[in-house]
């Protein structure tokens, strides 16, 4: 029977997660908001109204069952509710932390412009990580077929695409060059964001439905690609976006400037403790001395906020990010923003940079920028990092193969076949065929490949027709 309360709403007002206190979150990398407790999450997932027509699932990127799973969190049915997030997301908890649900399933909320949205974020995670730590685990009912396929990238899209495949008896064999899983979900997203206790905790859970991770093994240097096509019935590209934009800025090689992934994978490598071993080996980089400096970002999306929150963890003196247009055209999470400014971060909107300035010894001294009024002045700074957003680094393989390439070098899948590229046993997703976006939109695409994927696999056993890539 429904413990369902319409009227909730009117007399629980919407409440977050506990944070850390301000004065100690800038202290450390500890993730900043807590799990809701199961008792917690009841009052909270009851405010929903359980509309008629779902605007939060429309706005949900993988159009997720939210007033479904948010009407058994309410009534404590864990499990279920946890079952229930699965069925379209394969990451819930991944995606509770990190999707900007304010621009997304929370900002379309009927109940946001008054009292404040449902916090479907922080139910989804918490709700997920009660259940992962009860025992829960994603079913398996597919009997195994002898089939498998290669998954080149372990990031959002490519476990995504492995936990569908499993789901229908196929076996994933995951391949990634880096010493951990989770593409930008380790080596990008900070940790304060997103522990990266949670993205091991998947690991496990994927290994224990027959997922296979090869990990420091990169496509062509370690492993040919041709080799990889004949391991395996069929082989799914998600290497996402790592070619740092830059603007083409004059003074780029000057010592002190960073592109902001490099930044962010070296300070994650260093909280996980990986950090001497990469730099020693000649796969990492080392994390710059931030300690005492004026650290200048330039761009406003999430990256640049990562960024600056890290700076400030970092024990920069003076962190500001510089952002060519107003705050209100900012790209990423107004969450991301409030938190940056809580934590110390200054904003300088309507300044174009023009050129980091050095000094005469070679170091960065400051960034010249154009102010609207035309007007230019230069930004002091000591350390400058880039966050002007990614693009694709497409192999030499991919042509090779027939993988054929946009002009921008996004791989050209066709959506309508499941994201089938031009070579009939390859699909691909996420970031490197999208563009860069999203850590859900690269889910949704690995899920959706994964699917199309496993039906065409079984179909050809089957010896039935199969849908072809359009020419």
């Amino acid at each position: 029977m429904s413990t369902k309360d319409p009227g909730l709403f009117l007399r629980e007002p919407r409440r977050s997660p506990r944070a850390i206190p301000l004065e100690l979150r800038v202290l450390g990398f500890d993730e900043l908001y807590a799990s809701y407790g199961a008792e917690e999450a009841k009052p909270q997932a009851g405010r929903c109204l359980d509309c008629g027509n779902p605007y939060c699932s429309h706005a949900c990127p993988l159009h997720n069952d939210i007033p479904g799973w948010l009407r058994l969190a309410q009534e404590g049915r864990v499990l279920e509710a946890a079952e229930l997030m699965h069925a379209t997301n394969p990451l819930p908890e991944v995606c509770g932390r990190v999707c900007p649900q304010d621009r997304l399933c929370e900002g379309a909320c009927t109940l946001t412009p008054v009292f404040g949205a449902v916090s479907i974020g922080a139910v989804e995670k918490s709700i997920t990580d009660l259940a992962l730590s009860m025992g829960w685990r994603p079913r398996i009912s597919a009997a195994p077929t002898g089939l498998s396929v290669g998954i080149v990238g372990a990031g959002p899209a490519g476990l995504a695409c492995a936990d569908r495949l499993a789901r229908r008896g196929i076996t994933p064999h995951v391949y990634d060059r880096h010493e951990e899983i989770g593409g930008l979900l380790t080596f990008g997203i900070p940790p304060f964001k997103l522990d990266k206790a949670v993205v091991r905790a998947r690991r496990a859970a994927l290994e224990g439905m027959g997922v296979e991770f090869h990990l420091r093994t990169a496509i062509g240097p370690d492993l040919a690609f041709a080799e990889l096509l004949a391991r395996h019935d069929a082989v799914y590209l998600a290497t996402g976006t790592y070619t740092a934009v830059d603007g083409g800025l004059p003074g780029l090689g000057l010592d002190g400037v960073h592109p902001a992934l490099p930044f962010l994978i070296a300070n994650d490598r260093a909280v996980l403790g990986t950090a001497a071993e990469a730099v020693a080996g000649g796969w990492g980089t080392p994390l710059p001395d931030l300690a005492g400096r004026r650290v200048v970002v330039l761009g406003g999306g999430d990256t640049a906020m990562d960024c600056v929150r890290t700076a400030v963890r970092l024990g920069a003196a003076e962190v500001t990010c510089a952002y060519r247009r107003g705050e209100a055209d900012m790209p990423g999470s107004r969450r991301e923003v409030e938190n940056a400014r809580e934590e110390g971060v200054r904003f300088a909107f309507g300044l174009q940079p023009l050129a980091i300035e050095g000094d005469a010894d070679g170091r960065v001294a400051g960034v010249r920028m154009r102010q609207v009024d035309g007007a230019e002045a230069v930004l002091a700074a000591d350390v400058v990092i880039v966050a002007f957003g990614f693009r694709p680094s497409p192999e030499a393989w991919m042509a090779e193969h027939g993988i054929t390439l946009q002009a921008d070098g996004r791989v050209i899948a066709d959506d309508l076949a499941g994201w089938r590229t031009a070579h009939p046993r390859v699909w691909a997703g996420g970031d490197m065929v999208r563009g860069a976006d999203l850590v859900v939109t690269a889910v949704r695409d690995g899920r959706d490949a994964g699917e199309a994927m496993a039906s065409v696999l079984l179909a050809e056993r089957a010896g039935a027709d199969v849908v072809r890539p359009r020419a």
